[in-house]
């Protein structure tokens, strides 16, 4: 779960800490342009990190630094909590003058207050606690992130606990038209714009086949007239999705690149919920999920999910929807603002703001800050 997520320096975000602690669901609101992207592409940088890729140039670029100050180190920190362990992680990356690509400045992971690994520039430092073996140091290009390359025998289970979290983070902003319904490989990794969930779904269900219950219960429940659905075999390494309804008097089978935005909107939820139920506890963020749904559907929509995360795992969501924003409360919706595109994003919880009686109001008035 995650307790505390730090940055400086990127993009919107400057000396920006988020602490979502134990809630299982929380929501972030703001205007367009207030930051609450922004952390999801924060997540994204953690995720392929823990997914194995370590070139600085293909995590971060020149132009997202803030407001163009190269000359001051961007900086990423996370703190999580995974069974009785806390992990704490930190990057930081500088850009010196002449230099092209950005490279690390420092790096560490701290699990339960020990350092697993610590890195100032090029020397990456292993601590020993054994007094008859020295601390290993070795170096490491300074253009690579240490983390996805560490071998640490005396280590290994905790560093592989960490990185398959990372690895495992479900970042979603679906673009529905990029979903269609053909699967290959079977994964547990989920692109965020959703172009490879019906792998994602494919692989679920043939590592847990239990999981087409919790998928069909929650499809027939906002989708009365669904039948069942089932993957075809197309081709040696291929198969589509098939997606069957049914009236009294009549039923069709239809390829799931068919089905509207909000019904694949639809199927991507019941992936989430039933990927956390079997393979979980998740942790996901999902940029407006409300996107491509009527406002009969928002409500039961957001509900299914955080009900879900409630029994295990966490989920961030954002939201310009009243529907959705109904659906939380003050101690788990965080405002975010900016007063101009020259300062830095700001994030309140909501409760410590003034007390308001109609908050939808507020925001359609536009006079929800968070510096208020």
């Amino acid at each position: 779960m995650l307790q505390r997520l730090y940055t400086h320096n990127f993009r919107c975000l400057e000396n920006f800490e988020f602490k979502p602690s134990g809630n299982s669901s929380v929501l972030l609101i703001g205007k367009n342009g207030s930051g609450k992207s922004t952390v999801g592409k924060v997540l994204r940088i953690f995720q392929a990190i823990g997914r194995g890729v370590n070139r600085v140039g293909q995590l971060v670029k020149q132009e997202d630094f803030s407001l163009g100050r190269s000359d001051v180190p961007m900086r990423f920190e996370l703190e999580v909590q995974l069974g009785a362990h806390v992990f704490n992680y930190m990057l930081a990356l500088e850009l010196p003058e002449r230099f092209r690509e950005l490279r690390v400045l420092e790096e560490k992971l701290v699990i339960d207050g020990e350092v697993l690994f610590s890195r100032e520039q090029a020397l990456v430092t292993l601590p020993r606690d054994v007094s008859d073996r020295p601390q290993a140091q070795f170096n490491i290009d300074w253009h690579m992130v240490a983390l996805p390359v560490i071998q640490d025998p005396e280590a290994a289970g905790a560093l592989g606990v960490f990185r398959d979290w990372l690895a495992g983070m479900v970042l979603l902003a679906p673009i529905p038209a990029l979903m269609h319904g053909d699967a290959k490989v079977g994964t547990r990794e989920p692109v965020d714009n959703a172009d490879n969930w019906a792998d994602w779904l494919s692989g679920l269900l043939d590592r847990y086949p239990s999981a087409y219950a919790v998928l069909s219960e929650h499809l027939k429940h906002v989708m009365p007239d669904l039948a069942d659905f089932r993957f075809e075999r197309t081709g040696k390494e291929s198969k589509s999705l098939l997606v069957r309804f049914k009236s009294d008097k009549e039923q069709c089978e239809l390829p799931a690149e068919v089905l509207s935005d909000g019904e694949k909107c639809f199927f991507l939820c019941a992936v989430v919920l039933a990927a956390n139920q079997c393979d979980g506890p998740l942790f996901t963020f999902w940029d407006e999920p409300d996107n491509y749904l009527s406002l009969n559907e928002v409500s039961q929509f957001v509900i299914a999910l955080r009900r879900c995360f409630y029994q295990g795992g966490q989920v961030l969501m954002t939201s310009h929807n009243p529907e959705a924003i109904r659906r939380f409360s003050d101690d788990n919706t965080w405002v975010l603002g900016r007063r101009s595109h020259m300062e830095p994003s700001i994030i309140r919880l909501l409760g410590d703001l003034a007390p308001t009686s109609d908050l939808i109001q507020r925001l359609i008035d536009g006079d929800l800050d968070p510096w208020q």
